[in-house]
């Protein structure tokens, strides 16, 4: 069991545990000596359900990356290849199949998709002349994985750039999938909200799923009381801004990859006495785990990076002071008790210098000039000063040739905050930044306006100010130690897709009907009966508990701020979040930016 999945008012171990006994199941299908080839991209995710020692239990003897040419040498009677649906995944899998055959001993061949089958894929895999090879051809519906005990993402990077470029609604299906498998566990949810087109048609596609298995009604008592569905095209300025929490930071600097960042080793090298042994230091990157099981994370995670300081200190003054206590033990029996408390409290001060190691390294990054200075221009833009005209620091990072995801991210930001930009602004824009990176990013900037993320303004009329203003995006007086509202996230700017969620909490969507014409795409509310015995009677005082749900990826500073509000006292809500993807302003950038060949 994990423990950090069963913290919240949803048990996510069973989840968890739903998905595991699925691949168990599969696994001894396959009777006999194992070997794994993986699809790369697949062991991180796979990481955080199954660990090796449940793949050992079933007789997998290696795990080799999947990878052109012939396999390594295994003495095994079962090769399974667990992949995504990719095409060139399958041409790999070929070359593999054939030089095995080649090799000797006949092994038999499985392959596993996650987290569907696919007929194209069979039918390259047919037209390669190795179809046939495979025993069991399956699909293994890994479709949102349990990241934490308020956390869950499909880890499907290609998700928005398919759904909004590319029209393909493969990851949509996959996200009404997900839901009806969480709707098989945890019970029916009676309401359904959304925004969005995207949203709309996950709605539409869970109806039809629902149509199909009449035969069976679910007789779960429902968990969740609400479903809501966001678009990230509702909000597409929150991700380009950056993010102000710890764990917000962390991602925005290193990458934080299926809950695990990799650091820079030199913070983290045991303090030698003497101060010599320089030549020693450790070259690796430091890999640490990061996730509610370790209570000193869980605790700071979410805080503005401006409170970290004080609790790490707080902190680091308990543990000193319980360490201290050994001296006052004097019995047998108060000697016995230090002792069994000593592993926590290790472990409790491992964890404060890992984190104290961590926001040092932060600390660098965010006391830095050009930090402060793009921290400015991008609170202008959002609190709404100077977004009509060409931007001095935009110009600066163009002209020493900054990273050019850094300076798409803030034109995007300046562009989304305008409703778009005045066509000669766009213009100058598109030019300097294609003389100075190379010609080749054109796509790139088309990409961007087709997502709606850089684009000329139309009709001469600026909405943003009105959505804004109705919303309270923009509060000037944060207090970023102890919150009173959502926007301590970013600093002054409150998440639009956040409030939106707050407001259906309450006072619900009707009065806000204005802004959500404005905002793109339908919204709707559907209500999905339950059988009787199973509807709900909430107890005085117990918080309604809200999935939400974002169709295009979701990022730190946004989890943190739904976190916030399950915690308001009398907030009357706590959520559950679900995405295709955690992401973060480079992320989402980089995914929509074409490759020079």
């Amino acid at each position: 069991m994990a423990a950090h999945l069963s913290y919240g008012r949803v048990n996510l171990n069973v989840l968890r545990e739903a998905v595991r006994r699925e691949l168990r199941e599969f696994l001894d299908k396959c009777a006999g000596s194992k070997a794994i080839v993986w699809d790369e991209y697949l062991t991180g995710p796979f990481g955080l359900i199954a660990q090796y020692s449940l793949l050992k239990e079933h007789e997998v003897e290696k795990m080799f990356t999947l990878k052109g040419s012939r396999l390594p040498a295994a003495d095994v009677k079962n090769i399974i290849f667990l992949v995504r649906p990719r095409l060139e995944l399958m041409d790999i899998i070929a070359e593999n199949v054939l030089s095995e055959d080649r090799r000797g001993p006949a092994r038999d061949f499985h392959i596993l998709f996650v987290p569907r089958r696919s007929l194209l894929c069979e039918q390259r895999l047919k037209d390669l002349g190795v179809l046939g090879s495979f025993i069991h051809r399956e699909e293994y519906s890994l479709d949102l994985i349990p990241f934490d005990g308020d956390l869950l993402s499909m880890e499907s990077e290609g998700a928005f750039k398919e759904c909004y470029l590319e029209g393909d609604q493969t990851s949509l299906y996959h996200a009404a999938k997900g839901l009806m498998t969480l709707q098989a566990l945890y019970g029916t949810i009676p309401q359904i909200f959304g925004k969005g087109e995207c949203a709309r048609q996950v709605a539409n596609m869970m109806v039809r799923m629902k149509r199909e298995f009449t035969g069976s009604q679910n007789s779960v008592f429902p968990v969740f009381d609400n479903l809501l569905l966001l678009d990230r095209n509702v909000d597409l300025l929150t991700p380009l801004a950056s993010q102000l929490t710890y764990e917000g930071l962390i991602d925005e600097i290193y990458g934080i990859q299926n809950s695990y960042v990799k650091l820079p080793p030199e913070k983290f090298a045991p303090k030698k006495q003497g101060g010599g042994g320089g030549k020693d230091l450790p070259t690796e990157a430091k890999k640490l785990q990061l996730n509610s099981a370790e209570e000193l994370y869980a605790e700071i995670r979410d805080k503005n990076f401006n409170a970290v300081g004080s609790v790490l200190s707080k902190k680091a003054k308990i543990i000193s002071a319980a360490f201290e206590e050994r001296h006052n033990a004097k019995t047998v029996g108060e000697i016995k008790q230090f002792v069994s408390q000593l592993p926590h409290m290790q472990a409790a001060r491992g964890s404060l210098a890992n984190h104290t190691s961590i926001a040092e390294l932060i600390k660098d990054v965010t006391t830095s000039e050009d930090f402060f200075d793009k921290l400015t221009v991008e609170q202008e833009f959002m609190s709404g000063i100077d977004t009509d005209k060409v931007n001095s620091y935009i110009e600066d990072c163009i002209a020493q040739k900054h990273p050019l995801i850094k300076v798409l991210r803030l034109v995007c930001l300046q562009s989304v905050c305008n409703s778009g930009l005045k066509q000669k602004v766009l213009d100058y824009y598109r030019r300097e930044i294609l003389q100075t990176y190379g010609y080749e990013h054109i796509l790139t900037l088309n990409n961007l306006e087709k997502a709606g993320l850089l684009k000329a303004q139309t009709g001469g009329r600026n909405n943003y100010p009105t959505i804004r203003k109705t919303l309270r995006l923009w509060m000037d007086d944060v207090n970023e130690q102890n919150p009173t509202d959502i926007s301590y996230v970013y600093s002054g700017y409150a998440p639009l897709s956040v409030r939106l969620a707050q407001l259906l909490s309450r006072p619900g969507w009707r009065s806000i009907e204005e802004v959500l014409r404005i905002l793109p795409g339908p919204h709707f509310e559907e209500r999905q009966p339950l059988p009787t015995g199973l509807q709900k009677k909430r107890q005085p005082g117990e918080n309604r508990v809200t999935l939400v749900f974002f169709l295009g990826g979701v990022t730190f500073a946004e989890i943190a701020a739904l976190r916030f509000l399950s915690q308001l006292e009398d907030g009357g809500t706590e959520y559950v979040i679900a995405t295709t993807k955690l992401m973060n302003g480079n992320s989402w950038i980089e995914a929509l930016m074409e490759k020079p060949f």
